[in-house]
């Protein structure tokens, strides 16, 4: 049985905030007798793009969809692209997610993965990593992009060997989406903001078939059913209760 679900997304207090996005995987972990898997997106969104682990990496957008294994990791795809005992982050080793026969030593190293139901002592620590972070909207979320923005966070996007060099993209201008009710203002989209994440594959073609402005039709009601922007946002971004984090013109 596959066993993949995110946090809820109507959960706004502190504790909600570091479980937002949380992703349980279960697709063979039991069977193997282990814990499921317990994947923070708050910790890895800090440290990679979005981008990196969902094109070049090939995670898919949709939980449980990805078919991760012992194996696949051990072969250096899904997390052991990053997770193999080799590649650095800054100057610390990331540690190896998976080996081929595991001995009484490697438990320790296994249940930081395998931790549902563990009581264990994480080295990032959601209150103590972002208590300096910026924080955005009425419920003073951490505002992620703002904290790339000054330099917090540095979100890597290459894996030598791993990703494809491309040319740096050409900054777009922001542009305003027209709410269509008169009790809300109008969407500023920020193209920088979202590029510094997702580049521009994690969106086009397969969330917005078009890059042409205002040809492709979304509503409210598609969004929160989890199509179009809410594809990430009520799932992995800041939730969609949060209105004048997107609506902000002109309130900005």
């Amino acid at each position: 049985m596959v066993l993949a679900f995110c946090a809820p997304a109507m959960s706004m207090d502190d504790t909600g905030q570091s479980e937002y996005g949380r992703v349980v995987i279960n697709n063979h972990s039991q069977q193997a007798g282990l814990s499921p898997v317990v994947f923070d997106h708050w910790l890895h969104r800090s440290l990679y793009t979005c981008r990196l682990c969902h094109v070049d990496i090939g995670f898919a957008m949709e939980a449980g969809e990805s078919s991760i294994t012992a194996e696949s990791n051990e072969q250096g795809f899904h997390c052991g692209a990053c997770h193999n005992g080799k590649y650095k982050y800054g100057d610390k080793v990331v540690f190896a997610s998976c080996v081929d026969k595991p001995a009484p030593a490697d438990s320790k190293r296994c249940v930081k993965c395998h931790s549902m139901g563990w009581d264990i002592k994480m080295d990032y620590v959601f209150s103590e990593y972002t208590k300096n972070f910026p924080t955005a909207g009425a419920k003073k979320w951490i505002d992620w992009e703002e904290a790339e923005r000054q330099g917090f966070i540095k979100p890597v996007d290459y894996i030598e060997g791993v990703s494809v060099k491309r040319a740096k993209l050409k900054p777009q201008e922001d542009f305003s989406i027209q709410s269509k009710g008169s009790w809300m203002s109008d969407v500023i989209f920020s193209h920088k903001k979202h590029a510094v994440w997702n580049g521009c594959e994690v969106c086009h073609p397969d969330i917005f078939p078009t890059v042409e402005k205002g040809a492709t039709k979304y509503s409210m009601l598609e969004i929160y059913d989890g199509q179009y922007c809410g594809v990430c946002h009520n799932k992995v971004a800041f939730p969609l209760l949060d209105c004048q984090r997107c609506h902000t013109n002109p309130v900005q």
